[in-house]
């Protein structure tokens, strides 16, 4: 006998806040009276499809199947921010369906990419030997195209994705022909950098670090508003690094040769960058000590930060009285003085590091269970 369950996800869960009906939706019954409660609720959802199209794998399954055969169809649902709290969801459907029906062989029936990439969540706990996508047909003529316009931007989803860059972009050219020739130049010229800012950011997944500090600023409220302000004052920090390193910039330009020019600006926004940089420590460290998760390694972060900006500074200001002339005396007493600070820095370190891991050990210790 061969057991087959005949799969549909819908990820951002659709069916819950369209119809009130929670997942997981097990039996053909059950399954058939969720696409038309949810077809009712929005003829115009692709679920449905999805559904109905379950339903023809089913029915075509326990037709043509042996009578020792048995067939199961079911929906899981995940949840209305699509992400981690979604998957979790429909892995915990899963188990409870494949618990129960314990299937020997699946079948995936999904209506677009998002919900294919729960794929390898149900290959975790099923064999797929199938993944079938329904596509609707429409017409192709510039009406139909006008037509998925006009819904994408009424779904509040794609119309943040579609219309925010949009708008940034016209605003961005509109200031920058309305202001005079050479700042209008500068702001148009912005707008390759914001969107390889942008791109970068995707690529390296700073967008969802970034949701993610919003997520626990809104559960640590108490914690978010002193983190705000740390992070703010991140911010302004940045904002004075760049102004302090266009004057140094402007201010040897003429007078000096382009090695000397870039090491006074980094010489001269270094202070800044580091106060950025403890600033915005701090602030994940309320967020950590509000959610009970703070284990000292930020501590460690911020003063190994302190380590390499006193190399960086005793470093670059060496380099920049070598190379406009003023010399540097390499002498015993004049290298113990430039490596006074950093040494004392490395000390601090030091010390903090070991009292972080002595705490965590004997944190370790008070947890363990000694079977008493």
């Amino acid at each position: 006998m061969t057991r087959t369950l005949v799969l549909t996800v819908d990820r951002d869960n659709d069916l819950g806040l369209k119809t009130a009906i929670r997942g997981p939706v097990v039996g053909r019954k059950q399954v058939l009276t969720a696409a038309l409660r949810l077809g009712i609720a929005d003829p115009e959802e692709s679920d449905t499809n999805a559904i109905l199209g379950a339903l023809h794998q089913h029915d075509n399954l326990a037709e043509t199947n042996s009578e020792t055969d048995e067939v199961e169809i079911a929906i899981l649902t995940g949840d209305e921010k699509v992400g981690v709290r979604s998957d979790r969801a429909i892995a915990a459907q899963l188990e409870e369906v494949v618990t129960e029906f314990q299937p020997d062989q699946a079948i995936l029936v999904t209506d677009g990419a998002e919900d294919e990439s729960v794929l390898p969540i149900i290959q975790s706990q099923v064999r797929i030997d199938h993944v079938e996508k329904i596509i609707v047909k429409q017409s192709k003529g510039i009406e139909g195209t006008y037509y998925y316009i006009v819904k994408a931007l009424e779904d509040p989803k794609w119309r943040a994705k579609m219309l925010v860059p949009l708008g940034a972009i016209m605003a961005v050219f509109g200031l920058g022909v309305m202001l005079p020739d050479t700042l209008g130049g500068i702001v148009i010229g912005s707008l390759p950098l914001i969107f390889g800012l942008f791109i970068l950011s995707k690529g390296l997944g700073i967008e969802a670090t970034v949701g993610r500090i919003a997520q626990e600023m809104r559960e640590n409220a108490d914690a978010a508003m002193f983190s705000s302000l740390l992070w703010t004052t991140t911010v302004f920090s940045a904002i004075f690094a760049v102004a302090t390193g266009y004057d140094m910039y402007i201010e040897l330009e003429a007078t000096s040769n382009y090695s000397v020019v870039w090491i006074g600006v980094v010489h001269s926004a270094l202070a800044w960058i580091v106060i950025a940089f403890l600033t915005s420590t701090a602030g994940f460290m309320l967020l950590r000590l509000q959610k009970g998760s703070f284990s000292g390694r930020l501590i460690v972060l911020a003063v190994f930060g302190m380590v390499v900006y006193s190399f960086l500074d005793q470093g670059l200001q060496i380099a920049m009285d070598v190379l406009t002339g003023a010399g540097y005396e390499f002498s015993v007493q004049g290298i113990w003085d430039v490596m006074l600070e950093p040494l004392m820095w490395i000390a601090v370190l030091w010390v903090t590091t070991t009292i972080v891991r002595a705490v965590q050990a004997r944190q370790a210790q008070a947890e363990r269970y000694w079977g008493i």
